[in-house]
C-alpha cells in the first residue's frame, strides 16, 4: 500500500508538471502567434503608405493578443464585443466618437468647389487617405472574402452600427478589397442618416474611384448636398458629373426625377424644364413620378401651359392621371381658358370613378361661364350636388356670373334673389355686385338702391365699385338727381369715388342738363382728359355748341389733349357756324 501510494503522489506531481509545461507552451505560442500577427499588420501598413502618418494603423498588444485568443479559442470573447454586436450605437456616441477622431462635419466640405469636394476623375487612384482611419478604428479580417464581408457591412448599416460598419469598411480597403455597391450604399445612407456627412462623401469618393457607383448612390448625394448646401450646389454637381461622362453612363430616370425634385422646392421651373428636355435627349422616358414633379411645380409657378404640355405626354406614353393631377391639370386649363379640355379631364375622372373635389367643380363651372356655356356649367353644378358637395359662396357667384355674361340679367337676378331667400349665408359682395351688374343692365336703378341699403345693413364694406354700379344704372334710367343722391352718400361714407363714378355722374348730369352740378364736378375733381372730352360731346349733342367751345378752349388750355371723337364734332359744329 505505501508503494501504491507513493507511486500515486509521483504520478500527480508528474501530472502536474506536465500541465504546467503545456501551459507555458502555449502562452509562448500565444505570443509568437501575436508578434506574427503584429507584424503581418505592419507589412500591411508599410505597404499602404500609413508607417509615418498620425492616422496610421496601430494595433495594441491586448488588441493584437485578444484578436489571436478569439481565433486560436473559439468561444473566447469578452462581453463588450458581444454587447456591441446587438445595441445599436446612439447618435450623441458616434458623433463624439467621430469628433475624437479629427472627423470634422459636412460644414467643412466645400461643395462649391467640385473638384476639391468630390475628388474628380483626374485624382490618383483612391489610397487609405480617402477614408479616415482613427487610431482604433481597423479590425483583424479572419474571412477574406468580399461578398461575405460585404454581407456584414450592409448588416451592421441597417441595424445603424455606424462605428462598426464604417471600421469594417477601412479594414476591407487597408486589406485590398472592397465592398459590392449595395453593401456601400446601405453604410453611405447610414453615414447621411446620421448626419456624419464628411465620411459619407469620403466613401462616395471611394466608390466613384472604383466604379462601383450606382444611380441610388447619386441620388442619395444629391439629396445630401441639397440638404447641406442647398438646391444650387446639388444642381451644379449634377452638372458636373455630367461633363464627367456620367451622365448617359450611370444616369437614370430616377436621378432625374431626384434633380427636378430639389429643383421643385425652390420652384426652379425653367431648371425643371431643362432637365425634362435633357432627359428627351439622353433617350430617357420619363415615368408617372416625372410627370407628377414637373405638373406639380409648373402649375405651383404658373406655367400652365407647360403643365398642359406634360400632362398631355403623360396620357401619349400611356399612364393614368390620379386626381390630384387631374384637378391639377383641370385648374391649368381654367387659367388658360381651355374649357373644353377641362371638361374632358372632368368626363374622364367620372368615368374611371374619380370624384372632384368643390374646388375642382368650381372652377369648371366659372370657366364653362366665362366662354357662355351656362348650360354645361349648371349641369356641373347638379353633379356637383349629386357628389355630395355643398355648393359655396363661390359656387353660386359663378352661376349668378355665368347667367350675366349670357346677357340673361334678368335671371341672374331671379337666381340672386333665391340665394338671398335660401341661402342668405352665402351672400358676399361678389354676389351683391354681380346683381348690381345686372341691375345697372336692366336699368333698375331702385333695385340696386336696395341692395345697396342691404349690403350696409347686413355688416358688408361700402365700396366704390358697388356705388359705380348703382349710378351705373341711374345713369340708364335717367335718374341724375338720385345718381347725385348717391354720389353724396359715398362722400358721406368715406367712400373714394374714382375717374368711373365721375364720368358716369357727368353723363347722367348731361342727360338731365345739370350743367351747374357738372361744373362743380369738374372743380372739385383733378384736370382728366376723359371727364373734359365726355362733357364737351354731351354738350355738342344736347346742342349747347357754344359751351362746348368754351370747354374745348380750358381743355387746351389745362394741357388736355381732345380725342377723335370730340374733334370730329368740334368740327363739324364750327363748319356749321
Amino acid at each position: 500500500m505505501a508503494i501504491l501510494s507513493n507511486n500515486f503522489v509521483a504520478g500527480a506531481t508528474l501530472s502536474t508538471q506536465f500541465a504546467g509545461c503545456l501551459c507555458a507552451i502555449r502562452s509562448r505560442h500565444l505570443q509568437w502567434l501575436g508578434s506574427v500577427m503584429m507584424h503581418k499588420l505592419s507589412l500591411v501598413s508599410d505597404v499602404k503608405g500609413e508607417t509615418s502618418c498620425s492616422n496610421s494603423v496601430r494595433l495594441n498588444e491586448s488588441s493584437a493578443v485578444r484578436v489571436v485568443l478569439s481565433t486560436a479559442i473559439p468561444g473566447l470573447i469578452c462581453e463588450e464585443e458581444k454587447e456591441e454586436d446587438v445595441v445599436p450605437i446612439e447618435n450623441e456616441e458616434i458623433e463624439s466618437s467621430f469628433h475624437e477622431n479629427g472627423l470634422v462635419p459636412w460644414g467643412g466640405s466645400d461643395f462649391d468647389d467640385f473638384g476639391s469636394a468630390l475628388g474628380g476623375v483626374n485624382e490618383g487612384p483612391a489610397t487609405s487617405e480617402s477614408v479616415v482611419v482613427s487610431q482604433q478604428g481597423v479590425q483583424f479580417l479572419e474571412e477574406m472574402d468580399a461578398e461575405v464581408l460585404s454581407k456584414r457591412v450592409l448588416v451592421l448599416s441597417r441595424r445603424n452600427k455606424v462605428r462598426s460598419a464604417l471600421e469594417l469598411f477601412r479594414s476591407m480597403e487597408l486589406a485590398g478589397l472592397h465592398p459590392n455597391a449595395h453593401a456601400c450604399n446601405s453604410l453611405l445612407s447610414s453615414l447621411l442618416r446620421n448626419g456624419l456627412n464628411d465620411n459619407a462623401m469620403r466613401v462616395f469618393r471611394f466608390m466613384k474611384d472604383k466604379t462601383i457607383t450606382t444611380q441610388h448612390t447619386y441620388s442619395l448625394m444629391l439629396k445630401a448636398v441639397a440638404h447641406a448646401q442647398g438646391c444650387d450646389s446639388s444642381l451644379r454637381m449634377f452638372m458636373e458629373l455630367e461633363e464627367e461622362g456620367l451622365g448617359n453612363k450611370d444616369f437614370d430616370v430616377v436621378v432625374y426625377n431626384t434633380i427636378i425634385s430639389i429643383c421643385g422646392r425652390k420652384n426652379y421651373w425653367h431648371k425643371c424644364e431643362r432637365l425634362w428636355m435633357k432627359m428627351k435627349e439622353d433617350g430617357l422616358t420619363a415615368t408617372k413620378v416625372t410627370y407628377s414633379l414637373l405638373i406639380s411645380v409648373f402649375i405651383r409657378c404658373g406655367q400652365y401651359e407647360l403643365a398642359i404640355d406634360a400632362y398631355k405626354e403623360m396620357v401619349q406614353n400611356g399612364y393614368k392621371p390620379n386626381a390630384d393631377i387631374s384637378q391639377a391639370i383641370i385648374k391649368a386649363c381654367t387659367k388658360e381658358g381651355k374649357s373644353d379640355l377641362a371638361l374632358s379631364i372632368y368626363h374622364n375622372m367620372l368615368n374611371n370613378g374619380i370624384e372632384p373635389n368643390l374646388i375642382t367643380c368650381n372652377a369648371l363651372i366659372n370657366s364653362l361661364g366665362k366662354v357662355g356655356k351656362v348650360e354645361l356649367a349648371f349641369k356641373v353644378y347638379n353633379i356637383t350636388k349629386s357628389l355630395g358637395h355643398t355648393p359655396d359662396a363661390y359656387t353660386m357667384n359663378a352661376l349668378v356670373s355665368a347667367l350675366y355674361r349670357a346677357s340673361r340679367p334678368g335671371d341672374a337676378l331671379l337666381l340672386f334673389d333665391n340665394i338671398m331667400r335660401e341661402q342668405p349665408s352665402q351672400l358676399n359682395i361678389h354676389l351683391y355686385n354681380n346683381a348690381l351688374m345686372s341691375c345697372s343692365k336692366l336699368g333698375l336703378w331702385n333695385r340696386a338702391l336696395q341692395l345697396l341699403w342691404k349690403m350696409e345693413t347686413s355688416g358688408l364694406s361700402l365700396s366704390t365699385a358697388s356705388c359705380n354700379l348703382v349710378i351705373s344704372a341711374c345713369e340708364v334710367a335717367r335718374k341724375p338727381e338720385i345718381a347725385l343722391q348717391v354720389y353724396e352718400h359715398m362722400i358721406y361714407k368715406n367712400c373714394p369715388p374714382d375717374m368711373f363714378t365721375h364720368l358716369s355722374l357727368v353723363r347722367s348730369c348731361i342727360w338731365g342738363s345739370l350743367w351747374t352740378e357738372i361744373e362743380e364736378i369738374l372743380k372739385q375733381v383733378s384736370p382728366n382728359a376723359s371727364l373734359y372730352n365726355a362733357v364737351i360731346q354731351g354738350m355738342c349733342l344736347r346742342g349747347k355748341i357754344d359751351s362746348a367751345k368754351k370747354m374745348y378752349t380750358r381743355m387746351h388750355e389745362k394741357g388736355l389733349k381732345p380725342d377723335g371723337k370730340t374733334r370730329a364734332l368740334m368740327l363739324q359744329n364750327l363748319q356749321k357756324s
